[in-house]
């Protein structure tokens, strides 16, 4: 009776470390994923513009970089 109460807790640990394994392996996939996506830089004027006065050329300037490939109709 002993050895069948030790068989089936030592399945029962095997079963345990088996899903824990799964689970770690699925967070590390889930992180080398995240990782290799580049980081995208969303356009905005908010911090191109340089302190102190602001010209025409500099909002001009910033309008390039932010719209550069859209063209006037």
């Amino acid at each position: 009776m002993d050895s069948k109460l030790d068989t089936t807790m030592v399945l029962k640990q095997i079963d345990v470390l088996e899903r824990e394994l799964v689970r770690l392996k699925r967070d590390i996939l889930r992180g080398l994923v995240a990782k290799e996506e580049p980081e995208k830089i969303k356009p905005s004027l908010f911090g191109r513009v340089r302190g102190g006065d602001v010209t025409e050329d500099m909002i001009e300037e910033s309008k390039h970089d932010l719209l550069r490939n859209l063209v006037d109709i």
